[in-house]
């Protein structure tokens, strides 16, 4: 079983920054990359942004040159500093987190979300 704990959420007017981190635990062997998802209201969720185990990162277009994932493989953390919000990036985030397991078999867990709101 591996848990992940979200934290760094909240209400920031736009044009403001807000940093998300994410911790895994359990019975990890490795991780193949971690991320973070998000869904607003009325919406699908969408990929916001990514990075593997070689530090490869992805993002979702409307976040590119504002956002920056980054990681601390040892301590199977990511962060997501969110620079520049926009009211249209108010969301439920979720990490999550694919890898393997002690059993060796394939796993990808989810974080319990963390609420971010750009509003003035």
């Amino acid at each position: 079983q591996v848990q992940l704990v979200e934290s760094g959420g909240g209400l920031v007017q736009p044009g403001g920054s807000l940093r998300l981190s994410c911790a895994a635990s359990g019975r990890i062997l490795s991780i193949n990359d971690m991320g973070w998802y998000r869904q607003a209201p009325g919406k699908q969720r969408e990929l916001v942004a990514s990075i593997s185990s070689d530090d490869r990162t992805n993002y979702a277009d409307s976040v590119k040159g504002r956002f920056t994932i980054s990681g601390e493989g040892a301590k199977y953390t990511v962060y997501l500093q969110m620079n520049s919000l926009k009211p249209e990036d108010t969301a439920a985030y979720y990490c999550y987190v694919q890898g393997r397991d002690y059993t060796f078999r394939t796993f990808r867990s989810w974080g319990q979300g963390t609420r971010v709101t750009v509003s003035s």
